[in-house]
C-alpha cells in the first residue's frame, strides 16, 4: 500500500476516473443537456413572439410523465412547420443526471428539446410559473404572447394534448 501511494506521488498522477463515473459531479460541462436555473428559464416562459410554446415539466422517475412524452414529441413533429416550440423541462434529481436522464434523452433523441431545471428555490418558481400549481408533475404550460394556460395533469392520448394546443396556434 505504501509503495502504491509512493509511486503515485512520484508519478504525479492518480488513477483515471471514467467520464461517466458516479464520482463525477454532474454539470453542464459533462452533460449533453443544458442545466439551467429558474432565472435562465423564466424568459423562455414569457416570450412575446407569435410562436406557440409548449413547456412540459417532467422527470424520468415520473411514470405518467414518461408515458405522455411521446404525445409531446408527436405534436412537435406535426407542428414543426408552424411557429411552434416544445421545451421539456426535466426536474430529475442531480444524482440521476448522468445515470438516468442522459441515457433516456440520448435513446429518444430529444436533446434539442430538453433542459434540466436545477434551482433549489422551488417554493418561489413553482408559484411564479402558475400560482395554482402544487408542484406535482407532469405539468404543462401552453402560451402564445399573453394567452396562457397551465395544466397540472397527465395526458392519456395525443388528441387531448392537441385539443389544448390548437387554440394557441395560427392555423
Amino acid at each position: 500500500m505504501i509503495y502504491w501511494l509512493f509511486s503515485i506521488l512520484i508519478q504525479g498522477t492518480f488513477p483515471k476516473v471514467e467520464e461517466h463515473s458516479l464520482w463525477i459531479t454532474p454539470s453542464s460541462d459533462t452533460l449533453m443537456v443544458q442545466v439551467i436555473n429558474y432565472d435562465q428559464l423564466k424568459p423562455l416562459l414569457h416570450s412575446k413572439s407569435d410562436t406557440t410554446y409548449v413547456v412540459n415539466f417532467w422527470a424520468t422517475w415520473c411514470a405518467p410523465c414518461v408515458q405522455e412524452l411521446p404525445f409531446f414529441l408527436e405534436m412537435d413533429s406535426v407542428y414543426h412547420n408552424q411557429p411552434f416550440k416544445l421545451l421539456l423541462v426535466s426536474l430529475d434529481f442531480k444524482k440521476d443526471y448522468i445515470r438516468k436522464l442522459e441515457p433516456f434523452v440520448r435513446e429518444r433523441k430529444i436533446e434539442d428539446h430538453v433542459v434540466v431545471l436545477e434551482d433549489n428555490r422551488a417554493n418561489f418558481w413553482i408559484g411564479d410559473i402558475d400560482p395554482e400549481w402544487s408542484g406535482a408533475i407532469p405539468a404543462t404550460l401552453v402560451y402564445r404572447g399573453e394567452k396562457r394556460a397551465f395544466f397540472e395533469r397527465t395526458f392519456h392520448h395525443a388528441d387531448e394534448l392537441h385539443d389544448i394546443v390548437k387554440p394557441f396556434l395560427n392555423l
